[in-house]
This record gives structure tokens, C-alpha cells and sequence, in this order.
């Protein structure tokens, strides 16, 4: 039995392109972000076509990338997302993580933005 483990060892060390990469990502088309306006207590689901900015009420909201962590570790989704005010001042942009909600999302005194999925 440890000869076989060796012979796969090996193998799998010379053939290093049959193997899915550690770190794969796949990139999906549609950011879904979760608005959440603080003087009217409502909160609100808003897709954004990757690529594209959505107007939301006083916010632009653009996404550059929405991608999926690789599906044999924990479900994952992270975005880049650019949110712009009335102003034209941009006050976020970054990357979005959904499992980690509390660590990157926009804090605004009007609105809080977070990311829920990407499709």
C-alpha cells in the first residue's frame, strides 16, 4: 500500500496540470448586493450586471468582478464593487465579501451596502 501512495505521490508532482488548481475561482455574471437605507429602515436586493453601475436612489453602484470561491472549499462570493453618491464622490471601493459581512462593506450615514450573492 505505501508503495502505491508513493507511485500516486509522485505522479501527481510530475503531472501538475491534471490537478484543479488550489486557488480556482469562477466568475459569474451578477452581483446581487443588499441596500440598506438607514432614514426609511427598508432594505432593498439590487443586481448589477458585472461590468455595469446600477442608480440606486442617491447611490451609483458599479461591479468590475463578482466571483465564486473554488466550489470544493466553503461557498464563497467576493466582489469589486465602486459605489459613487449624488456628489459624484466615490465612497467605496474594494472588494465585498459575503461571508464576511461586517469586514468590508460600505457604512454610510444614509446607507449601508453588503453583498449577497453572485449569479
Amino acid at each position: 500500500m505505501k508503495k502505491v501512495i508513493k507511485i500516486l505521490t509522485v505522479f501527481a508532482l510530475c503531472m501538475p496540470g491534471l490537478l484543479p488548481a488550489a486557488h480556482a475561482y469562477i466568475d459569474h455574471s451578477t452581483a446581487v448586493v443588499r441596500v440598506l437605507n438607514k432614514a426609511a429602515g427598508k432594505t432593498q436586493t439590487v443586481r448589477v450586471p458585472v461590468g455595469h453601475s446600477v442608480d440606486f436612489e442617491k447611490l451609483n453602484i458599479g461591479v468590475r468582478a463578482c466571483k465564486q470561491a473554488d466550489p470544493f472549499d466553503a461557498e464563497n462570493y467576493f466582489a469589486f464593487v465602486e459605489i459613487v453618491d449624488s456628489n459624484d464622490t466615490q465612497i467605496f471601493g474594494g472588494w465585498m465579501n459575503r461571508n464576511e459581512p461586517g469586514q468590508n462593506p460600505l457604512q454610510s450615514p444614509d446607507y449601508d451596502v453588503w453583498l449577497v450573492d453572485c449569479e
